[in-house]
């Protein structure tokens, strides 16, 4: 249905409805003109009435229809000026994207190639050729994450998680997919905040979702500044829905940043050039989980320095039940 809308509401599509209204007008103009036309003289010669009585008012109506039709045409023509201008600026944003993506591929894999090589050439000491490998491990791992993100954003787009939900307490997700990459976030705290020490029950697909959480948690790293990153995840109950928020100590936004965040390919720093930071999919890959699971997610900073707040809204199935004891 909504796709269905986009396409009625498309600025091409507006403007070839507004030709035909135009041309439609035109005919039906140009037909009262003649009929009308006829009929007044008819009645003029027939009464010997004052022809400029009807004639001045005729005129007023030509202007009117003239300027119904022009305004048609201009309001044609700035929707598609305002589309044109939202389409270049999405496809700086994906030149931008490319260009980087290319360059994020190569660096490892020009770094791969130069430890191969070494490795031929060269008979190394065990020592070198542990350091070696362990850069070897490192620029394979930014390649596999790289792609991954890619072939996710294939995969959401495409719409083919879609029956994979289950009913999940978001809570122990969490805390079980901390568990299991600790060694991604040994140098920062990451500290979890449950006061009702309840269990919440979510329809939630938990590969998204801990895609999700690996998206947030790694761009509150990824844009910090501090010695050591701190993010805080809280859990609150609001009416039927879960609140949860994602607090960290980062470098902060302005506030014209927080829409722009969550579009597809877009990147924190200039559109234009390469200082971006970022593939600009991850946020846009969070935006997109929270509505499969229909919540929103929405972005708050008070500004450069102050850290940033994401704050995902889930829909609850039932009320929380209480479980024994505090969640540590």
């Amino acid at each position: 249905m909504i796709d269905q809308l986009k396409w009625y509401f498309h600025p091409i599509t507006v403007f070839v409805f507004s030709i035909l209204a135009l041309a439609a007008s035109l005919v039906l103009y140009i037909y009262w003109y003649v009929e009308v036309s006829a009929g007044l003289h008819e009645v003029v010669r027939k009464y010997n009435l004052d022809a400029h009585q009807f004639f001045e008012a005729r005129t007023w109506v030509v202007i009117l229809v003239l300027s119904i039709l022009v305004g048609i045409i201009l309001v044609g023509l700035f929707i598609i000026f305002v589309y044109n201008q939202k389409t270049l600026r999405f496809y700086r944003l994906q030149n931008n994207f490319i260009n980087n993506f290319t360059h994020e591929l190569k660096t490892p894999a020009t770094s791969l190639k130069l430890y191969l090589e070494t490795f031929a050439k060269y008979d190394l000491p065990r020592e070198d050729r542990l350091k070696y490998l362990g850069y070897m491990i490192q620029d394979v791992e930014r390649l596999s994450a790289h792609i991954g993100r890619i072939l996710d954003l294939a995969r959401i787009e495409s719409k083919s998680y879609g029956e994979e939900f289950e009913t999940a307490d978001p809570v122990s997700i969490t805390e079980q997919f901390l568990r299991t990459n600790a060694h991604l976030f040994r140098n920062c705290d990451v500290q979890i905040h449950n006061p009702s020490g309840r269990a919440f029950s979510c329809s939630i697909n938990v590969p998204l979702f801990e895609m999700l959480l690996m998206n947030l948690l790694t761009n509150a790293i990824k844009y910090n500044a501090a010695e050591r990153p701190r993010i805080d995840i809280h859990f609150e109950l609001q009416k039927r829905k879960l609140n949860i928020r994602f607090e960290d100590n980062g470098i902060g936004m302005e506030k014209g940043e927080l829409k722009k965040i969550f579009r597809k390919f877009y990147q924190v720093g200039r559109a234009d050039d390469m200082t971006a930071k970022g593939s600009g999919l991850g946020l846009y890959l969070v935006r997109h989980i929270a509505r499969m699971h229909k919540g929103e997610i929405a972005a708050e900073s008070s500004g450069p320095g102050q850290g940033s707040t994401f704050t995902l809204k889930l829909p609850l199935l039932i009320q929380p039940i209480q479980q024994g004891g505090n969640r540590p």
